[in-house]
């Protein structure tokens, strides 16, 4: 397949849909107040949709053809875009610069973004819930879905893997608090996109599974790479200030692990997760199998 052909088509309906979105905001939301601008203005600011996009291929990777399942893969998105106006706030990782960009404090002060974060995440459940309605879920499917979803992103899941991550900052931590924190703060969001897409395609227990699997290992390879581009990379590709992490003291692989090690294990990741789809016989079109091949070879 033409990988970047698939992903430049898919973003662009990932990024017609949200922009949509985000203009209802516009008269629905705190009208007069900077709050629906600042929403649009972080969620529309670029990024890669590789979320939503994950949530489609394993819908479809599931046997899912409705294309409104869409909005609660994009759901995700929103998610994902709450979790970065907190963590680049002055009393989190303090970045001026997201996807290229001002953060969202920068371009409308702490108290809006805050609260622009807080919206996301908020409507991110009801496109979720409308999604599940939509598509005639029954009432166990659509609370699983929403359940895994509130798991993923809450104490369990990415706002754990924060405290700890923060509270680690300038301190001597252990592999496997380093581990803790990135299956939690960002594996989950890319496990649970996986298995959203399983659910709302009515998948068995065991395919649910292997994709949870699957997402936690690109999760791995994600985050791993993340940390070797922020050493080798530079700020103007990666739309962020890179070294951000050394600057701040923070654990990363390469800083436990080294550089070549840490190359090892995101490509390990990547063969652990091809082969859990393979297992399950999930991916005939190889289109997950190509996605994790991007996460590993991605530049930004």
């Amino acid at each position: 397949m033409d990988l970047q052909a698939y992903l430049a088509a898919e973003k662009r309906e990932a990024d017609v849909r949200l922009a949509e979105m985000a203009d209802s905001w516009r008269v629905n939301f705190a009208v007069g107040t900077g709050l629906a601008d600042a929403m649009h203005y972080s969620l529309t600011a670029g990024g890669k949709r590789i979320r939503p996009i994950l949530a489609m291929a394993s819908y479809r990777a599931c046997g899912g053809g409705d294309e409104r399942a869409w909005r609660g893969a994009l759901a995700l998105e929103l998610i994902h875009t709450y979790t970065l106006i907190h963590d680049d706030l002055p009393s989190m990782d303090d970045d001026d610069y997201r996807r290229g960009m001002p953060t969202c404090h920068r371009s409308y002060g702490v108290r809006t973004a805050t609260l622009a974060g807080s919206g996301l995440q908020l409507a991110a459940f009801e496109e979720l819930s409308g999604c599940c309605r939509e598509l005639e879920l029954d009432a166990g499917s659509s609370a699983a879905v929403v359940a895994d979803v509130a798991s993923a992103v809450g104490g369990g899941g990415v706002v754990g893997g924060q405290i700890v991550d923060l509270e680690s900052e300038r301190r001597k931590i252990g592999r496997d608090t380093l581990h803790y924190i990135h299956s939690h703060k960002t594996a989950a969001l890319l496990r649970v996109s996986c298995t959203l897409g399983g659910r709302l395609a009515g998948a068995e227990d065991h395919k649910v599974a292997a994709l949870a699997a699957y997402g936690e290992d690109i999760g791995l390879a994600f985050q791993i790479v993340d940390d070797l581009l922020d050493v080798e990379g530079n700020s103007a590709e990666l739309g962020k200030t890179a070294g951000a992490d050394q600057a701040r003291g923070k654990a990363t692989f390469p800083v436990l692990y080294g550089m070549d090690e840490s190359r090892r294990l995101a490509a390990e990741a990547v063969e652990r997760a091809c082969s859990r789809l393979n297992g399950a016989r999930l991916d005939p079109h190889g289109v997950l199998s190509a996605l994790a091949g991007f996460i590993l070879e991605r530049s930004s």
